[in-house]
């Protein structure tokens, strides 16, 4: 769809009110120019958490966590980047512009084709109150009401035009029901009453598939008495994308316990049935199996992922499709565990007949993927000699191949060379002379924030970072720019020009600082913040804001800046001169080239007192 433009962003930051944002999740308290609570991302008796409105910014000095608004919602809601932007946008009633294409306009389709989807999952819930057989068939399921209500649970009625009567009463109201999944045409010669299309679902229980903002964007439906197919998922649509998708991550993200882990598991009702008995961590693939976009998706919020599946032959098989699927997102800092159920259970029946703290404990003892992904090939040869161990070598070389390279794929050959009884070096010797190896799956998300001085093409240098070692006119000036970004349009190109020459730790941070805020205006800390995400000198800009600052005008942090600018640049100056004239004073003015001897006179007539080469 685009990039999201930095100006648009920076239009959210500053239109943005992060107290009311925050203090409509977060009890917040007045002290003095800022607001303060007990942090809502650790737990803590004494409150550390600040926000400033002034700043828009907010930071917890217990744990570390900071950021603007947009930052806020991504941690508190567990959203992506655009997904919060998008939320802030629509709170305060903006439509987010993309770079390229006609934005604008698929937005409003997008959004036209939620609110369609929202008005019959609506009717669906009504018709599961009104319809005695129904209600019979979700309580014998143990479903109680609350979780019928938070997971807008329906009934479609065992009818063939039930939908299409109420809600495509137009021809574009027909266009937009296919378009959505919801109505399917009948095939030329089968028009029936003058009708060409039928309703998707009949007769089945059904669960709407939310997006990150809670719309409906898709369903599933579970046939109630004896039928096929059992599950029937809407089509893939302009909205819904199965492989990207996951049944109950909207509700998970809601849920306001500590977030640690996603269990994936395989069905709508394992997931309704999880999060009923507290378990609210659980979400399903639909009717696909894990694909990378969706470990994609996980691991933005978690860094645990535990996938379940029942004890029986086809439970086995998606598990091997899972991990293959896996492979290429596993690295160092992520964990991700396989859970087999026993012969004849689904986490649905399981978690009902044992309960939460059984089933948890189900979850402890799942196998580590390189547990499973050894024993897995492991069943397939005799390791005892040395054909099934070379066997299993070559089984396993092309799958490690998709491992990303790190400290886990590394790892992860040293298991496979211990279980052929093979030193890894020589394994790994064995393996690369023998084919080319694989080139790890990459790619990016589809979630990459806007063109900012940090991300995607436009990726500048790596900066060194703030620290207690860089001098203090740079952390001045950088500290003032911070606080105050409109003053940038203060200094002079002279004295911009003049900070080219300057060789101090940091000044790379400083001048890249300078230049973004005077082609790309800002007003407050927190819009410079945000340009900084995900950037290593964030942290630094960062700890800059948590001290406190004397300065509480702008026109005097712009005296500072341009002070701080022009000592800078003498001490360069100096520095250079000094350079110079140790050249001219061990050989004479013939050691230094047509520019070095005028950039000397230059330096001279700016030293005060200098009479000449000494």
């Amino acid at each position: 769809m685009g990039r999201i433009p930095q100006t648009f962003i920076d239009e959210l930051i500053a239109r943005a009110d992060i107290v009311e944002l925050i203090g409509a999740r977060v009890p917040l308290k007045k002290a003095g120019r800022e607001y303060k609570a007990c942090c809502p991302f650790h737990g803590e008796k004494t409150p550390s958490f600040w926000v400033s409105p002034e700043k828009q910014f907010y930071h917890c000095f217990g744990c570390g966590a900071h950021g603007t608004a947009i930052g806020f919602l991504m941690n508190y809601d567990r959203l992506s980047f655009p997904e919060a932007v998008e939320d802030l946008a629509a709170r305060l009633g903006l439509e987010v512009p993309r770079e390229g294409g006609d934005a604008g306009a698929a937005k409003r389709v997008d959004d036209e084709a939620c609110e369609l989807m929202g008005r019959v999952a609506r009717f669906y819930m009504e018709q599961l109150a009104r319809d005695e057989r129904a209600r019979q068939y979700v309580a014998s399921r143990g479903l109680t009401n609350e979780t019928l209500e938070r997971f807008a649970i329906g009934y479609a009625p065992p009818s063939w035009n039930e939908v299409l009567r109420r809600f495509g009463g137009s021809e574009t109201a027909r266009r937009q029901l296919a378009e959505a999944g919801l109505i399917i045409e009948r095939e030329r010669g089968q028009v029936r009453d003058g009708e060409r299309h039928y309703d998707r679902f009949r007769d089945r229980v059904m669960f709407p598939i939310r997006d990150a903002r809670g719309r409906v964007i898709a369903f599933g439906g579970r046939i109630i008495d004896q039928g096929e197919p059992k599950y029937l998922n809407s089509p893939e649509t302009a909205l819904f994308h199965k492989g990207r998708e996951l049944y109950g991550l909207f509700e998970t993200r809601q849920s306001r316990t500590s977030l640690r882990r996603l269990l994936i598991v395989e069905g709508y009702m394992d997931v309704v049935r999880l999060h009923q008995s507290g378990i609210p961590y659980a979400v399903a693939t639909l009717g696909t199996s894990t694909t990378p976009e969706h470990l994609k998706r996980v691991f933005r919020l978690v860094s645990e992922v535990v996938f379940a599946f029942d004890g029986d032959r086809a439970g086995r098989a998606a598990a091997w499709r899972a991990l293959q699927h896996a492979l290429p997102e596993a690295r160092e800092g992520r964990e991700m565990r396989f859970l087999f159920l026993p012969e004849g259970h689904d986490p649905d029946s399981l978690v009902g007949e044992e309960g939460r703290e059984a089933f948890e404990a189900r979850l402890a003892g799942a196998l580590p993927l390189s547990e499973y992904f050894v024993r897995e090939l492991s069943a397939q040869v005799d390791l005892s000699h040395a054909d099934g161990r070379a066997r299993f070598a070559e089984s396993a070389r092309p799958l490690v191949a998709k491992l990303p390279p790190g400290v886990y794929r590394e790892l992860l050959i040293e298991r496979v060379a211990e279980a052929i009884r093979l030193p890894a070096a020589r394994l790994t010797a064995l393996w690369s002379a023998g084919a080319k190896p694989a080139s790890a799956a990459s790619g990016t998300s589809g979630d990459t924030p806007p063109s900012q001085p940090a991300r995607a093409a436009a990726r500048p240098r790596s900066r060194t970072p703030m620290s207690a070692g860089r001098g203090s006119l740079v952390r001045q000036a950088v500290d003032r720019l911070l606080r105050y970004p409109a003053i940038a349009s203060s200094v002079t190109p002279e004295e911009r020009a003049g900070l080219d020459r300057v060789e101090e730790p940091g000044i790379e941070l400083l001048r890249e600082l300078l230049d973004n805020l005077r082609t790309q205006p800002a007003q407050s800390s927190g819009q410079v913040i945000q340009r900084w995400a995900d950037r290593p000198e964030q942290e630094s800009l960062v700890r800059l804001l948590q001290k406190d600052d004397l300065i509480t005008d702008a026109g005097a942090a712009a005296n500072e800046l341009r002070a701080a600018l022009r000592k800078l640049q003498e001490l360069a100056d100096a520095r250079r001169f000094e350079a110079l004239n140790a050249k001219v004073s061990r050989r004479g003015l013939e050691a230094l080239d047509e520019s070095e001897l005028i950039e000397f006179k230059r330096l001279i007539a700016r030293k005060p007192g200098a009479d000449g080469p000494r």
